[in-house]
């Protein structure tokens, strides 16, 4: 299991849940599979078809910038895992979560593990789905929503997002409880706690 989109500033954070064999990512690791973020666009892209076909099972879930605003980025970030997990046909033996916070409210057994998307299989294969879903999401919604460059920065804070939001302001699908160092109380909503 692996999240991307934690930091961003716009949209939704995305997880992916993946089921792999040994043999299944032996044969993902010789195509190149390692953490998403080591990987170029393409490559990413071009893995994506094979996780699909070679994983066991796979599911994506998400939770909307509104969930990130009302109950803080963790919560969010575990809502959308365990929709990720609910889209599987069976519950997993064991969850390899990525990173050192396991995840709540979930009833089986379950490990962390740091730097996970570079050291097992399934969570490189989760990472890299769920960075191509949510880039193809920021791609399609940078149309509805012109003018801070989401389709460059895939909605994460960079100076361009930054002139964006101070001159357009924020828009229904940013995170306001992330922007508060940038534009002070955003539609006259009080920061939420981040955990």
């Amino acid at each position: 299991m692996d999240e991307v989109g934690r930091g961003a500033l716009f949209g939704p954070v995305l997880a992916a849940a993946v089921v792999l064999t040994a043999e299944a990512a032996a044969g993902l690791a010789a195509a190149g599979l390692t953490d998403s973020k080591k990987l170029s666009p393409r490559r990413r892209a071009a893995l994506v078809p094979l996780i699909h076909q070679q994983a066991t099972a796979w599911g994506i879930g998400q939770a909307s910038a509104a969930e990130i605003d009302r109950f803080g980025i963790r919560a969010a970030t575990e809502s959308a895992m365990l929709r990720a997990l609910q889209r599987l046909p069976a519950a997993p033996g064991l969850l390899i979560v990525d990173g050192v916070l396991p995840l709540r409210g979930w009833p089986g057994e379950q490990v962390t593990l740091i730097g996970g998307d570079s050291r097992c299989g399934a969570i490189a294969a989760a990472s890299v789905l769920a960075k191509e879903e949510r880039d193809a999401l920021i791609r399609r919604l940078a149309l509805r929503f012109p003018g801070y460059g989401l389709e460059r920065h895939a909605g994460y804070g960079t100076a361009l997002h930054r002139q964006g939001l101070l001159r357009l302001g924020a828009s229904p699908l940013h995170r306001l409880s992330f922007l508060g160092a940038l534009l002070p109380s955003p539609r006259g909503q009080p920061s939420p706690h981040q955990d």
